[in-house]
């Protein structure tokens, strides 16, 4: 069996007439895994709550999953010299499917509260959650989580670099209050994996060369005001991440359009941004009347247009090599050429500026870090009394005060929006709450 293909974990029960592949397994472990369900439930950009429409973290990941089924088919048709080397389809769908089951719940006003409140016990961010979702706390084996093969391991992991390493060097005063203004922004976690999972991490990264272990590792220096940044990536998650980012760029926008927060003008501001030679081949200098069409039975025009935006950013994906790698697996990357890069980040950013930091939008997110906050000091200084018993469990078995809390920390990073807004209501609010409840 080739060296990508193993998994940790012994081998499992063996179904007879089970005809599918590694692969395959972990795609059905995804889609099966109950942080794979919670994403229906928890905020991507909107309030699980405020509409029947827009994007959860469930919708969002199937979309990032379809799109890199995209990115690979378009690059299997234009560089047929690697077909052996680029994902299989049921590999990047995995990639996709798990790359975001590690959010907490509230979005990244969640993230944030979670990070100050583990300040001092190992920090938190939602990507390394991601991995030690797959590699511990799932249910799947008894030690190893989903048990995902490595490759499908090495795809999830978007930053390989320890937490402690690249947290920065001069850490903001905790404020008095967990409600300040200034928590959003000063602890903001660093884009890394926990150091609690670097058994995980050596044993994703066991078959490369000594050289390709240390250079893909390399990261930026953190400083006083600014966590590190790790450099390289590999292949399945180079697709993946630009996987993400068409999704975030037009599917997001088109949740803005439909929601009437973006308009024709700002959508003109961002078509200044389309080089014309790049528009005009990938037949986008007219798609404005398709995207903000009104009337009866226009929303299939629009679709046709988010198709469109969609298909030019997938086909213009391109391959690059770094020499700096023996493993092919790393020495390959996917990019999007400058044209398209510049027009895709111009999308982001007005989904970031119109709605994003939409004042409401905000007000969620504050609502969300408070609860965060409230739902962590609570359990984590009563946890044998408001811990269910099997979290209990794992809180008195614990060797150190910092494993506590990250078994407190796990499960408010599990819980869905409508979840921890229950269970708030239940320890803060008068007049919710009963012994009957059932969380």
């Amino acid at each position: 069996m080739s060296k990508w293909k193993v998994r940790r974990a012994p081998a499992g029960v063996q179904r007879q007439d089970d005809q599918r592949e590694e692969y395959e397994r972990d795609r059905a472990r995804v889609i099966h895994s109950s942080a794979f369900r919670r994403l229906q439930a928890k905020t991507q950009i909107l309030g699980v709550l405020e509409g029947d429409f827009h994007r959860t973290r469930l919708t969002h990941s199937m979309e990032v999953a379809q799109i890199g089924r995209g990115l690979v088919l378009s690059l299997l048709r234009r560089y047929p010299e690697l077909t052996d080397l680029l994902p299989r389809l049921e590999q990047i769908e995995t990639t996709g499917l798990a790359h975001d089951l590690g959010h907490p719940p509230f979005g990244h006003g969640g993230e944030t509260a979670l990070n100050y409140a583990m300040s001092k016990y190992g920090g938190f961010e939602g990507n390394a959650q991601t991995l030690r979702i797959l590699t511990k706390l799932e249910s799947h084996t008894p030690e190893h989580g989903l048990d995902l093969t490595r490759r499908a391991l090495l795809g999830i992991l978007k930053y390989p670099a320890p937490y402690s390493k690249l947290q920065r060097t001069q850490l903001p005063e905790l404020p008095v209050a967990s409600v300040q203004s200034d928590v959003q922004q000063a602890w903001q976690p660093p884009k890394c994996y926990l150091d609690t999972e670097q058994e995980a991490l050596n044993w994703i990264l066991d078959p490369l060369s000594e050289s390709d272990q240390n250079n893909f590792c390399k990261q930026t220096l953190p400083t006083q005001k600014n966590h590190g940044y790790p450099l390289h990536k590999a292949l399945d998650t180079s697709l993946m991440n630009l996987a993400d980012d068409i999704a975030y760029g037009v599917h997001d926008f088109e949740d803005g359009i439909v929601l009437r927060l973006l308009t024709l003008e700002l959508w003109q501001e961002v078509a200044q941004h389309l080089d014309p030679k790049w528009a005009e081949d990938n037949d986008l200098l007219q798609i404005e009347k398709k995207l903000f069409k009104r009337g009866e039975n226009s929303g299939h025009h629009r679709k046709q247009a988010v198709g469109s935006l969609v298909h030019a950013l997938i086909s213009s994906v391109e391959l690059k090599h770094n020499e700096l790698f023996e493993e092919p697996l790393l020495g390959w990357n996917a990019v999007l050429p400058e044209e398209p890069q510049h027009f895709l980040k111009s999308l982001k950013e007005t989904v970031s500026r119109h709605v994003i930091q939409l004042n409401t939008v905000q007000a969620a997110t504050f609502r969300g870090r408070k609860i965060v906050m409230s739902l962590f000091e609570a359990l984590s200084s009563e946890p044998e009394m408001l811990l269910p018993s099997s979290f209990q469990i794992l809180w008195k078995k614990a060797k150190s005060e910092q494993d506590q809390n990250r078994i407190v920390c796990d499960y408010i990073a599990g819980m869905t929006d409508q979840y921890a807004n229950r269970f708030y209501e239940r320890l803060f609010l008068p007049g919710h709450g009963s012994v009957f409840d059932r969380l």
